[in-house]
């Protein structure tokens, strides 16, 4: 293993029909894949153990620590079954949709749709917006007429375009009472749980309630600690370090509710999305870039990993070679420091998904050296209550260190890895060696900022562990002798549930007992 292992910003590709084999999720580990994103609107339960056995075969292979990140499908509303050649919606026109299932533009229901939602009939008030298609056709509701299943919605057609079966339905405008697990999401929830996922991401939350629905849902399957209401800047590892089976939400930003109640999502929240493509659908595409840089700057005032997804190089599905704009999107997302950055179809259906990840690899590696350069992180404390503070003011004194005696490497030996969470939310431009031999925490950091976990066996005493150190990083090239490198741990170090022990040590200097 080389020094251009250390990956900064991490990146997550999603897995489909382009990326399922062990030869091209291997190729994409290489290539710098750190997470994999199984989304769970596409495949059964046979397809994703597939994709779950080739990722951790792919993982065996190279021998590096990934993480798998399931996306919850959420409460989706699609247009229901119409004709196949499909419907031309033209501006101006009146359209109808009703609750009992029709085929749409049939005889006799040339201007009527059905929709997966009938409720959405009664939610929908007069002058509120209805998105097709990802906003490709826009509507406007004119009236409600009628009661019970005979009730209807008549609108009027803002935007035409063509519309056919099962197209996606955005109301950014709408209050709607669609619980934040369908039926399906609950069968995914535990089929994550028995199949061990890193991460879950809950789709299309609005408040804080939809995230606590999820999180008593996973105490119940026992993958989230009884009494781990909200986490800090830890991710909740601080408290799990007896609990292999914790897994941790990731909330994902998309409409405008969830703008509206940003502060008690990222509150309840272990992890954020920034989902560009439904935020981009029901708000303003010119206001985007401004709620991106918003929820990421409020994640890490939190102590809160954040992900930057959806189309940052969408080219690279068709093309060999993003654009300037794509690439300048990537290097942003970066600068405002994001922990991972994201890639949809380029990976999922994309012809050259290893292409993708390695041009974004490329991107995070040449904008991780510029700030380093150009200007150093200050880092952040955040008060919390009790022993979290302790390794938050911990992180917070290894920052200012590492830069004073421009330390190589931090290095961490892990329990929990609640302190080395803390660390990476430091956002130090220091890579962070974590070993330990918990390999779910191992590949749960995976997603986390500058964080390169390592495998060893619990050493005896701090010193052996540090003998230990001594040969790990010179034989794989990582330090070479007399490099400073900053360790931290709990001593003894066998102790668990505290860090209490920070060590400036230069690479090959021999520790006493």
């Amino acid at each position: 293993m080389s020094k251009e292992k250390f990956l900064m910003t991490k990146i997550i590709a999603t897995l489909g029909p382009a990326t399922n084999s062990v030869e091209i999720i291997t190729k994409l580990i290489e290539a710098g894949a750190r997470v994999f994103r199984i989304n769970f609107s596409h495949g059964n339960f046979d397809d994703f153990d597939e994709l779950i056995d080739n990722i951790r075969k792919a993982e065996k292979g190279t021998k590096t620590f990934v993480a798998i990140l399931g996306d919850l499908s959420g409460p989706k509303i699609r247009v229901g079954k119409v004709i196949a050649k499909g419907v031309l919606l033209e501006k101006g026109q009146i359209i109808r949709f009703v609750k009992n299932p029709i085929i749409g533009g049939g005889k006799g229901n040339e201007n009527s749709f059905s929709t997966t939602y009938p409720q959405f009939i009664d939610e929908v008030k007069p002058d509120e917006r209805i998105l097709l298609d990802d906003g490709n056709i826009a509507l406007k509701c004119i009236s409600k007429t009628g009661k019970g299943d005979d009730a209807f919605l008549s609108c009027e057609v803002v935007e035409g375009n063509l519309l056919s079966s099962s197209k996606g339905i955005n109301l950014p405008e709408t209050q709607l009472s669609l619980p934040s697990l369908t039926e399906k999401d609950h069968r995914c929830v535990e089929y994550a749980v028995h199949k061990s996922f890193d991460f879950l991401a809950l789709s299309f939350v609005r408040e804080g309630k939809d995230i606590r629905e999820l999180k008593n849902k996973m105490t119940e399957l026992r993958a989230r600690p009884h009494g781990l209401d909200i986490t800090g800047g830890d991710l909740g590892f601080s408290t799990t370090y007896e609990n292999d089976d914790f897994i941790p939400v990731i909330s994902k930003i998309e409409k405008p509710q969830a703008i509206e109640n940003l502060q008690e999502i990222l509150e309840e929240t272990d992890g954020v999305m920034v989902a560009r493509g439904d935020l981009g659908v029901e708000m303003d595409l010119a206001e985007v870039a401004i709620l991106q840089k918003k929820i990421v700057q409020m994640c890490r005032n939190m102590g809160k990993p954040v992900i930057v997804a959806t189309q940052m190089l969408q080219s690279m599905i068709t093309e060999t070679v993003p654009t300037r704009a794509e690439v300048s999107d990537v290097a942003n997302a970066i600068m405002y420091g994001a922990d991972a950055v994201m890639l949809s179809g380029e990976t999922a259906v994309g012809r050259h998904p290893v292409e993708a990840v390695r041009m974004m690899n490329r991107i995070a590696g040449r904008t991780s050296s510029y700030i380093k350069s150009e200007f150093a992180e200050k880092g952040k404390y955040i008060r919390y209550a009790g022993k979290l503070n302790r390794k938050a003011t911990m992180a917070r004194g290894v920052n200012m260190m590492a830069k004073d005696i421009q330390a190589k490497l931090i290095i961490t030996w892990t329990h929990s890895g609640g302190s080395t969470v803390f660390l990476s939310q430091q956002k130090m431009q220091t890579p962070i060696v974590a070993f330990g031999e918990n390999i779910t925490r191992l590949r749960q950091m995976s997603l986390l900022y500058s964080i390169y976990p390592v495998f060893m066996k619990q050493p005896k005493s701090g010193s052996k562990f540090i003998g230990e150190l001594n040969n790990c990083l010179q034989k794989n090239g990582w330090a070479k002798k007399g490099d400073p490198v900053i360790v931290v741990a709990s001593s003894p170090i066998t102790r668990r549930g505290i860090t209490n022990r920070l060590v400036i040590h230069y690479v090959g200097e021999t520790v006493e007992e």
